[in-house]
C-alpha cells in the first residue's frame, strides 16, 4: 500500500519532469559528470565547506546509504523472528556499521535541531521549517526504532551483541522473558511503518530531494557556470516553434523543472546573494519554492495556468538578480537559478516589452548604436589617441592577439586608462597585437543577461563574421564580461577561439620575464570580478600583477561579494543600500589603500561608491597597477 501511496504522489512531478522541454544534456557521461555524482553526492563535498552542517547533513547522509539494506532486513524479521539476509545478514562488519551510522544518523538529526532552534541561521528564513521537524523526527524515529529493535534482538539471544556496541549497551533496557519477545515485534513493526510512512510522505516535501538530487547533479552544466543557455530565435519558424523565454510551467525545460524538486530549502543561496543581503525582495531559494508551488499547484487544477511572473513571483524579484552565481556555487544540488531567471527575462523583454524603464537606453543604444553607451563606432578609438595601436583592417594578415576592447574600455573615461595601460604592457612586451576600432561592437552581454537573447544573436554572429574573416584564432579580453561571452558563448554561435583575459596574458608576460615590474603599490585590496572569478575560477592571474602588500577583503576569490553591476543591472536603477555601496565598505574596512579591480564594470561601480562615501581610496584596475609599476621602474 504504502509503495502504491508513493507511485500515485510521485506520478505528478515525474510527469512534469518528463514531459517538459529536453534541455540537450540528457545523454552520454563524462568524466566530469561520473566525477561530480561522487563529489558533490556521494562525498557532499559543497555542503562540507561549511563544517558543522556539512557534517550533520553527510552524518544524516551516509548513514542512510549505509542502512538502507536494514529496511529488507526488517521486512524479513517481520515474517521470520530469526531471519536474516543472504550474504550480509550475519557479518560482523555490517552489523558493526549498521549500529555506528545509526548511532551517528541520531547524532545528525541531534544537530540539525541545535543549528534550526537554537543557532537559527538567517538563512533559513522562509523555509518550511515545521516540515523540516516533522522530517527529522521521522529520520530520528527510524533510527531509534532499528537500534532498540536490535537492542531487544540481543537480549533475546537473537543477534551477537559483539558487534553491536550502542545496541548491545541498550539491550540493559529488556529482560529475557515475554516481554522482550512484545517489544522486538513492536520495534520491528514501528520501524518499517515509519519507513514506509516517510516514503509516502516523502513525494510532497521538500525531502523529495532525496530522490532527485542524483538526477539533477547529473544534468547540470558540464563547463563554466557564466555560460548560458542559448535561446535560439528563427523569425521565419511556424509561431509555434519560436520560443521567447519562460512565460509558463510549459516552457520549463527538464533541469529547470528538476531543479525545483530538488530545493532542499537550506538558504545556502540566499545566504549568499548580494541582492538579499541589500534588503531587496530576490531570495534565489524562495524563488525556486514559490516557482515548485505554483507549478505543483497548476498540475494539480488547484489554479490554472498563468504566466509565472507575476503569478509566482514578482517583477522586481526577476530584475532584481545580478546574475553574479553566488547562489549556483553554493548550491549542494547544483540548482541553475541564473538560467532561470534570465529565461523568465527573456520573455518579459521578447514577449511583452516589459523591463525597468531606465534599461531601455541602454538597449536602444546595443541595437542602434551597439553599444551600450550608445556612442558612434567613430569613437572607439578615442582611448588611443595618443599611443600607435595597430588597427585590423579588412584583408589584413591577422594579428598574433587581437586585443577585444569592449565598450567600457572604449568608452568610459575611468576603463580608458585600463585600455591604455593594456596597450602600452602588450606594446613594450613585443606582443603582435591589434584592435578591431570602428569594427568592433557589443558582444552582446548586457543585453542577454537583460533578457533579450534576439539582440544577443544578432550581435554574436556579426561578431563571429568579422572575427572570422579577419583569421582571428587569439583573442585577449580586458572586460571579464566579454571575456566570458567570448569563450564561453560564442562557440555555440560558430566563434571559436583562444580567449584570455588580460590577467592572464599580463601574468604570463611577467613569468616569461617579458614585463619587469618593480616592487610597490602599497597596501591593495583586490575585488574579484564574479564574470572572472567564480564563473571562470581566474582568481590567481589579477593577483600576481598587484606587486605590494595584498590584503583580502572576508570576502574574496570563489565567494567573493559582486559590485552589483552583473546581470545588466549596472543600467538599471537600484533601491538603497546599493550592493556596491556595501561591498566598498568592506574593502575600505581592511585598511588598503587601493581597491585594485579586473573588470570595468567593478572598477566603475567602485569608484562610484568610493566617491559617493567621500573615500580617498584609490580605485584602479590590476593592469594600470602593474602599467604604473613597469613604466616609473629604473
Amino acid at each position: 500500500m504504502a509503495v502504491v501511496l508513493f507511485a500515485r504522489r510521485v506520478r505528478l512531478r515525474a510527469a512534469l519532469v518528463r514531459n517538459a522541454r529536453p534541455t540537450g544534456r540528457e545523454e552520454g557521461a563524462s568524466p566530469q559528470r561520473l566525477g561530480r555524482e561522487l563529489s558533490h553526492v556521494l562525498g557532499q563535498r559543497k555542503l562540507l565547506q561549511k563544517l558543522g552542517p556539512g557534517l550533520m547533513h553527510a552524518f544524516i547522509f551516509w548513514g542512510f546509504l549505509v542502512l538502507l539494506p536494514t529496511i529488507a532486513e526488517a521486512a524479513v524479521a517481520i515474517v521470520e523472528r530469526e531471519a536474516t539476509l543472504p550474504l550480509i545478514g550475519d557479518a560482523t562488519w555490517f552489523a558493526f556499521l549498521t549500529d555506528v551510522f545509526a548511532t551517528l544518523v541520531a547524532i545528525g538529526v541531534g544537530m540539525a535541531f541545535f543549528i534550526r532552534k537554537v543557532l537559527r541561521p538567517d538563512r533559513f528564513r522562509g523555509s518550511h521549517m515545521e516540515e523540516a521537524d516533522r522530517i527529522l523526527l521521522a529520520i530520528l524515529a527510524i533510527v531509534v526504532s532499528l537500534l532498540l529493535w536490535n537492542a531487544a534482538r540481543i537480549a533475546l539471544g537473537i543477534a551477537e551483541p559483539g558487534a553491536r556496541p550502542v545496541s548491545n549497551f541498550l539491550s540493559n533496557l529488556f529482560g529475557t522473558g515475554g516481554g522482550s519477545e512484545i517489544a522486538e515485534r513492536v520495534l520491528v513493526w514501528i520501524h518499517l511503518l515509519v519507513i514506509l510512512g516517510f516514503l509516502v510522505y516523502l513525494p510532497g516535501s521538500k525531502h523529495l530531494h532525496i530522490a532527485t538530487a542524483a538526477a539533477n547533479v547529473w544534468l547540470a552544466k558540464a563547463g563554466p557556470t557564466g555560460r548560458l543557455e542559448p535561446n535560439r530565435i528563427d523569425l521565419e519558424a511556424a509561431e509555434e516553434d519560436i520560443r521567447f523565454g519562460v512565460a509558463t510551467q510549459q516552457d520549463l525545460s527538464r533541469k529547470q523543472m528538476l531543479d525545483l524538486f530538488t530545493c532542499t530549502e537550506c538558504g545556502r543561496c540566499q545566504d549568499a546573494c548580494p541582492a538579499w543581503a541589500t534588503g531587496k525582495p530576490l531570495s534565489p531559494k524562495l524563488l525556486i519554492m514559490d516557482l515548485r508551488d505554483r507549478v505543483v499547484a497548476e498540475a494539480s487544477g488547484v489554479v490554472e495556468i498563468q504566466p509565472l511572473v507575476p503569478n509566482a513571483v514578482i517583477d522586481q524579484v526577476v530584475w532584481d538578480c545580478v546574475t553574479c552565481g553566488a547562489c549556483v556555487r553554493e548550491c549542494p544540488v547544483d540548482i541553475e537559478h541564473i538560467d532561470t531567471i534570465v529565461d523568465l527575462r527573456r520573455n518579459l523583454v521578447m514577449a511583452e516589452s516589459r523591463f525597468p524603464q531606465e534599461a531601455g537606453a541602454m538597449l536602444r543604444g546595443v541595437e542602434n548604436q551597439e553599444n551600450p553607451w550608445g556612442q558612434p563606432a567613430s569613437a572607439r578609438l578615442d582611448w588611443a589617441k595618443d599611443l600607435e595601436v595597430r588597427v585590423l583592417q579588412e584583408g589584413d594578415p591577422a594579428p598574433e592577439v587581437l586585443f577585444w576592447v569592449g565598450c567600457a574600455g572604449a568608452f568610459d573615461e575611468r576603463a580608458q586608462k585600463t585600455t591604455q595601460s593594456v596597450a602600452r604592457l602588450l606594446a613594450a612586451a613585443g606582443i603582435d597585437s591589434a584592435v578591431l576600432g570602428p569594427r568592433e561592437r557589443c558582444t552582446g552581454d548586457p543585453a542577454r543577461r537583460m533578457g533579450h537573447e534576439y539582440l544577443f544573436q544578432m550581435l554574436a554572429e556579426r561578431n563571429v563574421e568579422t572575427l572570422n574573416g579577419a583569421g582571428v584564432t587569439k583573442i585577449v579580453a580586458s572586460c571579464a564580461h566579454c571575456f566570458n561571452t567570448l569563450a564561453n558563448e560564442y562557440p555555440d554561435y560558430g566563434g571559436t577561439y583562444e580567449v584570455v583575459h588580460h590577467t592572464q596574458l599580463l601574468s604570463e608576460l611577467i613569468s616569461e620575464g617579458r614585463l619587469q615590474p618593480s616592487a610597490g603599490n602599497g597596501k591593495v585590496t583586490y575585488h574579484d570580478a564574479c564574470y572572472l572569478g567564480r564563473h571562470n575560477d581566474v582568481y590567481d592571474a589579477p593577483r600576481s600583477l598587484i606587486g605590494g602588500e595584498v590584503v583580502e577583503m572576508p570576502r574574496h576569490r570563489e565567494r567573493g561579494f559582486c559590485c552589483g553591476a552583473g546581470g545588466a543591472r549596472m543600467w538599471m536603477e537600484e533601491e538603497s543600500p546599493h550592493i556596491n555601496d556595501a561591498r566598498f565598505e568592506e574593502a575600505a574596512a581592511t585598511g588598503a589603500e587601493t581597491v585594485a579591480t579586473a573588470c570595468p564594470y567593478c572598477l566603475v561601480m567602485l569608484d562610484d561608491a568610493a566617491k559617493g562615501q567621500g573615500s580617498e581610496i584609490r580605485v584602479a584596475d590590476a593592469a594600470t597597477l602593474l602599467a604604473e609599476s613597469t613604466f616609473s621602474a629604473p
